[in-house]
């Protein structure tokens, strides 16, 4: 499977359940932040904080591990990372 076959992915935090443990951030700073409330939030390609409820952003192919680490390592499993085409989770507590 080449880069060009793998499917676009997105990955927003559910707020609600982030521990603060900051994992996320240590994996893939440059799409995850702790915020001054001390929960983790996506970034936008341009290193926007997104904090609207279910922000998304795209999960860059270069990071694409980084981001599965950090889903798959999150103490609140609160990462959901989805296709964007149809939003199917991949990675996180809801995928298959």
């Amino acid at each position: 499977m080449h880069d060009d076959d793998l499917p676009a992915l997105e990955v927003w935090i559910d707020q609600d359940l982030c521990t603060g443990d900051g994992i996320c951030a240590q994996y893939a700073p440059e799409v995850f932040e702790l915020d001054i409330d001390g929960l983790a939030y996506v970034k936008s390609a341009d290193d926007e904080l997104l904090q609207e409820k279910g922000a998304t952003t795209p999960v860059p192919l270069t990071l694409l591990n980084d981001v599965r680490d950090s889903a798959k390592e999150c103490p609140g499993d609160c990462i959901h990372v989805r296709r964007v085409s149809d939003k199917v989770e991949v990675y996180g507590p809801d995928a298959e």
